[in-house]
């Protein structure tokens, strides 16, 4: 995976941010879902490097980047400080202004990225997810049985962690569904690459406070924005699967439609693993929303 890419470490203060990267043209930084890494963009990051300079990372405290200690507040795990340590990251390889796309919990990243940075992102794509408060305060029976795992990681330190750790694969297995659908949606290296990534204590940890983040802290900043009036000022676009709990749970559109000043989307006939079960059609999406514009 990943032929021609250049593998990075970089350090972000106390800990470092790993991806890799390739290619030439506007920069495009890709982030990648839960339990995933930069691993999830490899059907789709060779194409767009042909177009892009192409930068997939890890998040804080996923993979093989660093898993700083937490806080009661959850702090190093809010979308403010991992967006702060990619942005880091990638002025360090020298890339000051960036289109970004995110998947799942990198969506709710480069959300954050957008609001905090407007004049670091350039456009914003996410993949498969709706505004994280919103999802919480619309809870409905049928979206707590399908995304049970919001619920069950934001339970107080070690309970979650206790339990993944006594059978991590089994945990991986039902959380991606993937005697169903795991065979047809990601590749035979890539899944074990996500399986030896959460094998690890640390990245089990750093995720979970990752998900306590964003039911407490990432919500008090959304309110902050709300109070202050900010909106998510580049040219956004939503992508979600119209097989997904997306589509069955919330209105997308209508949901980022108060967050952002300029946005469209559509549903693509797929599930939640869009980049691994229809790469070509993200591919093709991406490579023409990000290259559409004129500055």
């Amino acid at each position: 995976m990943f032929e021609n890419f250049k593998s990075v470490d970089l350090s972000v203060g106390n800990h470092s941010i790993h991806g890799v990267h390739a290619g030439s043209g506007p920069v495009l930084l890709l982030l990648h879902g839960y339990p995933q890494t930069h691993v999830m963009w490899h059907k789709v990051a060779p194409g767009l490097a042909k177009h892009f300079t192409v930068v997939a990372l890890d998040l804080t405290g996923y993979g093989r980047s660093g898993k700083p200690p937490s806080d009661a507040s959850h702090t190093p795990y809010s979308k403010r400080a991992m967006a702060n340590d990619i942005v880091n990251a990638m002025q360090q390889l020298g890339h000051e202004r960036f289109h970004v796309a995110g998947h799942d919990r990198g969506g709710r990243v480069a959300h954050r990225m957008a609001m905090d940075f407007p004049s670091v992102v350039r456009r914003l794509a996410v993949l498969d997810i709706a505004p994280t408060r919103e999802m919480y305060a619309n809870t409905t029976d049928a979206f707590a049985r399908a995304y049970w795992h919001w619920f069950f990681l934001i339970q107080t330190a070690p309970l979650p962690e206790n339990m993944i750790l006594a059978d991590t694969d089994a945990f991986m297995y039902a959380k991606c569904d993937y005697a169903e659908l795991g065979p047809a949606v990601f590749s035979d290296e890539a899944w074990q690459a996500y399986l030896e990534a959460f094998r690890q204590s640390d990245v089990v940890q750093a995720s979970c406070e990752d998900y306590r983040a964003a039911a407490s802290i990432d919500i008090e900043h959304d309110n902050e924005d709300d109070n202050f009036g900010r909106q998510i000022a580049c040219p956004m676009l939503v992508l979600w699967g119209l097989n997904g709990v997306i589509e069955k749970c919330f209105d997308p559109m209508a949901l980022w439609k108060t967050r952002a000043i300029n946005v469209r989307g559509e549903a693509l006939p797929g599930g939640h693993y869009l980049a691994e079960e229809l790469p070509e059609l993200v591919e093709q999406k991406l490579a023409a929303f990000f290259g559409d514009f004129d500055e």
